[in-house]
């Protein structure tokens, strides 16, 4: 029997009749029908035969991809290795053939909007979704992305999902300080009257963690102090307060290290130094802050300081010890050079340096001399007239210590140069 909703008989010509459809087919529904046509004759009784024919339902893309869920949630660990897989999407198409073939990709959510992230891949035959590079969490906590599914019909039709990935929060930052100053610039005291109390709050410190949950949670401990029966530090607030009320015996200048420690694995910490002085009042607050820098820190300032004036002590002695030797060396030259001029370089005598040269005159000089000084000093005596014989111009006479000699070096201007020498004690004339 023909299916009287999907099929039926249509006369063609005479004897002849086409099967044709009466309602839309959906081959996804029903792909394969089996129909059974019998003719009868009008004869009575009437005979009749029947023939069974098969319709198989051709594939149109007619069927969009469907994911399996309407949108994906993955997780992935910040400072993730590169490439690493998060997880897949999964569509499929009621299609057959190329119609059914699904091949994935990232798009954008608006056609006018910027291409998808560029740190996440989607394999396009299976659907796997990869990171591509390290993620942190606090620059980015969660990213979006659609991902398309297209068949390979003609013309393809697609349909796209959303994929949320969630960077999970590792421990990676430790607690930062914001109070008290950790930073290079000296810190300031806490002010606290030797009068307090036990409780009296001294100050609080004072910390943030960029991380989140658990890894974010900080607890304050005392680490270090002058005095550690002195002072307590509230683990959840960072409040430091007097443990006990304050005593004459107490030293006026305290120092606490207040340690920060997260609650992640393995847990970060930080310090936080801060001084605090015990002061009868306020009016005391002109008490030199500078003194309260660690002992390291003057230790090495006292090292310098040796270094320094060993150093210019040496520099000192060198010094003198050149000066001395160079007075030394400079009597000793003066001692050996008390005659400037010896008798063989002298000529003859000042009329054969008047012979020899253009002038009318020859004139003599006197050369005086001290131990004190390297310098010659000069004294014009009187002209040497040329009519005089070599003879008569013998050695002069002189007084005292003083001598003069006629042999005397000539230049070759014809002035005759006659030197004169004083003992150690006697100035220049």
């Amino acid at each position: 029997m023909l299916d009287q909703l999907l099929f039926s008989l249509r006369p063609a010509y005479k004897n002849y009749y086409e099967l044709v459809t009466v309602s839309t087919l959906d081959r996804e529904e029903t792909a394969r029908y089996t129909l059974a046509v019998t003719a009868a004759d009008a004869g009575s009784p009437p005979l009749t035969t029947t023939q069974t024919f098969t319709v198989d339902i051709s594939d149109v893309n007619d069927n969009v991809p469907a994911f399996n869920q309407t949108s994906y949630t993955m997780y992935v660990r910040e400072n993730n290795a590169p490439t690493v897989l998060v997880g897949a999407v999964s569509a499929s198409d009621a299609d057959e053939g190329p119609n059914a073939k699904v091949t994935y990709s990232l798009a954008p959510a608006h056609p006018a909007e910027r291409p998808p992230c560029s740190c996440i891949s989607v394999n396009s035959e299976n659907g796997q979704v990869f990171v591509l590079r390290p993620l942190d969490y606090e620059q980015v906590r969660q990213i979006e992305v659609l991902v398309s599914a297209s068949d390979a019909g003609t013309p393809p039709l697609s349909a796209n999902v959303t994929v949320r990935l969630l960077v999970v929060d590792e421990n990676d930052n430790a607690p930062l300080v914001l109070y008290p100053s950790q930073d290079s610039s000296p810190a300031s005291s806490e002010l606290v009257p030797k009068s307090s109390e036990a409780g009296y709050l001294v100050t609080k410190v004072v910390a943030v963690d960029a991380d989140s949950g658990q890894n974010s949670w900080l607890s304050y401990h005392l680490l270090r102090a002058t005095d550690p029966g002195l002072f307590a530090v509230g683990a959840q607030s960072g409040e430091v307060r007097l443990r006990r009320p304050v005593t004459e015996r107490d030293a006026v200048k305290q120092k606490l290290v207040v340690l920060v420690r997260d609650n992640g694995q393995p847990p970060l910490s930080a310090t936080a130094a801060l001084s605090a002085l015990l002061l009868n009042d306020f009016s005391d607050v002109h008490l030199p802050h500078s003194s309260l820098t660690t002992e390291d820190e003057g230790g090495s300032l006292t090292t310098y300081l040796i270094i320094s004036l060993v150093f210019v002590s040496v520099l000192f002695l060198a010094s003198l010890a050149a000066f001395i030797a160079r007075k030394v060396c400079k009597g000793k030259e003066l001692k050996g050079g008390h005659v400037l001029y010896g008798t063989g370089n002298l000529q003859s005598g000042p009329a054969d340096a008047a012979a020899a040269g253009t002038l009318p005159h020859a004139y003599c000089y006197e050369i005086s001399l001290t131990t004190g000084s390297g310098n010659s000093e000069f004294k014009f005596l009187k002209p040497i007239l040329p009519s005089l014989p070599p003879q008569q111009s013998g050695m002069g006479r002189g007084t005292g210590d003083e001598q003069e000699f006629s042999r005397g070096p000539h230049n070759s201007l014809g002035l005759s140069i006659q030197p004169v020498f004083y003992p150690a004690q006697s100035t220049p004339v």
